[in-house]
């Protein structure tokens, strides 16, 4: 599977990969949306990891242009910000999921389904 890791954390990036990737996926990692973008066009991942507050560009601005390329599109958002009104912008972007960076398990929940 081809994935995109996309965190202003180099940290949280290493413990995404440790806890979701395997030795047969193509991972590739940056540090903010507008380089998400780039690399969407680039690589055309199976599943972007996104993280939702970063600069120059927040996650979710980078999730809306890169679904105006690819409407089918999978990103999860990873974020500390469990809230209410993060989950509902995630939903409405059509995110095919939503985790706690402190649930990082979940994401393999996610990509099973």
């Amino acid at each position: 599977m081809k994935i995109l890791i996309v965190d202003d954390n180099a940290g949280m990036r290493e413990m995404i990969r440790m806890q979701v990737c395997t030795d047969d996926d193509n991972v590739i990692e940056c540090s903010d949306g507008a380089e998400a973008v780039a690399l969407f066009n680039q690589f055309h991942p199976d599943l972007i990891l996104m993280d939702i507050e970063m600069k120059p560009m927040d996650g979710f601005t980078a999730a809306e242009k890169i679904f105006e390329r690819d409407r089918n599109a999978k990103v999860v958002f990873v974020t500390d910000h469990n809230t209410s009104a993060f989950r509902t912008k995630a939903k409405k972007l059509h995110a095919v999921g939503f985790v706690s960076k402190e649930n990082l398990h979940e994401i393999k929940n996610i990509i099973q389904q």
